[in-house]
């Protein structure tokens, strides 16, 4: 799909303003047909909410087009073909990534290694040579730039390799990575969801963790601590249908507790990298691992936006998460209904979308 300069533009401008997200992206999509109409839409919307509001300026993403082009890097739109498909697949999937590198490494399988930033040496070895031979194998292997073992991971798996970081295309972070982030972007695929130019915050590694997971098939973890990123991205690879997996390692060693946890909640406990191949090969979306999250069973086709009219559910919300199917009971209104009504709140800053298709006012 080739997209029209003056709707691309708009495209950015849309997600870039205020309460926008992934989800209300599509939807406003959906509902107004181009990004542009969205826009033109979305003081009325606001209004509707119970709040005042502002798109964002057109200058400001005009100096970010800028900012693009002077990193060496291009967007991509969720609707492209060069879009990752498995991606495209994943519930809040990001619309829009900058990116640089070789871009078909996206259409290749992959498989998601992920692990502790002060992470054993032994560990630090075998995620290398995991993601060696997986390259070796066909695979494309994902990690997040991190110290430890997603370091680890990219060097072993060059060129075939695609790193997701969490700050702006043109920011380098861990700054000790700087000269591995610009090799992966040179000989692999480096992509980005937040505007150039964005130090990578806390709430950002949580957003770049679920690209991490959607990208791949199955996420493997090396090692972890109980309470980390990479049982984040464990758990958001559940959440999306794919194979977790996990390497053992001795109840002693507080870093290997994650991986145990994983692999007794479910997940496939792997000792080589053959093991990973089976796994993956020919994946049909029905993974091996027992290991799940619970998740909203509703699916909600954004199409039927186009001619609703928003019920009336903000009595029902609260601040604390509901499932979107939840309210649909409770409301007795039409599911296109009750999205529009979140929209709406939501564009007028009053609603937080949560993990699992749950919603809640914001505190």
């Amino acid at each position: 799909m080739s997209l029209a300069q003056q709707e691309a533009f708009a495209r950015i401008r849309l997600l870039r303003s205020p309460n926008i997200g992934p989800v209300s992206y599509r939807q406003l999509l959906a509902r107004f047909g181009t990004a542009e109409a969205a826009i033109d839409a979305l003081p009325d919307l606001g209004k509707r909410g119970g709040r005042a509001y502002v798109a964002a300026a057109p200058e400001r993403i005009a100096e970010e087009i800028s900012q693009v082009r002077r990193a060496g890097a291009k967007y991509l739109f969720h609707d492209q073909p060069g879009y990752p498909a498995l991606l495209g697949q994943a519930d809040g999937a990001p619309p829009i990534l900058t990116w640089r590198g070789n871009l078909a490494l996206g259409r290749q399988p992959s498989v998601a290694i992920v692990g502790a930033r002060n992470a054993s040496a032994a560990a630090v070895k075998l995620a290398r040579d995991f993601a060696c031979a997986l390259a070796e194998a066909g695979f494309a292997v994902v990690s997040g730039l991190a110290r430890g073992i997603d370091g680890a991971v990219h060097r072993g798996a060059l060129p075939a390799t695609i790193g997701v970081i969490a700050s702006g295309i043109d920011v380098s972070y861990p700054p000790e990575h700087a000269d591995l982030q610009a090799q992966v972007a040179r000989e692999g695929l480096l992509l980005a969801e937040q505007p150039p130019g964005t130090e990578p915050l806390a709430r950002h590694f949580p957003s770049r963790n679920r690209i991490i997971a959607g990208l791949a098939a199955g996420t493997l973890v090396v090692e972890a601590a109980p309470k980390s990123g990479s049982l984040i991205t464990a758990r958001l690879a559940a959440e999306a249908g794919r194979e977790v997996m996990a390497i053992p390692g001795s109840p002693l060693e507080g870093r290997a507790a994650g991986c145990n946890q994983l692999i007794r909640d479910g997940a496939v406990l792997v000792q080589s990298p053959e093991d990973v191949i089976e796994l993956l090969s020919g994946f049909d979306g029905t993974p091996r691992s027992t290991f799940r999250e619970a998740v909203s069973a509703y699916v909600f086709d954004h199409d039927e936006l186009a001619a609703a009219e928003p019920a009336d559910v903000a009595a029902l919300l609260t601040t604390a998460p509901v499932g979107v199917d939840e309210l649909i009971r409770q409301s007795g209104e039409s599911p296109a209904a009750v999205q529009m009504a979140l929209l709406e709140l939501e564009i007028a800053g009053r609603l937080v979308r949560h993990a699992g298709g749950r919603v809640s006012l914001t505190a």
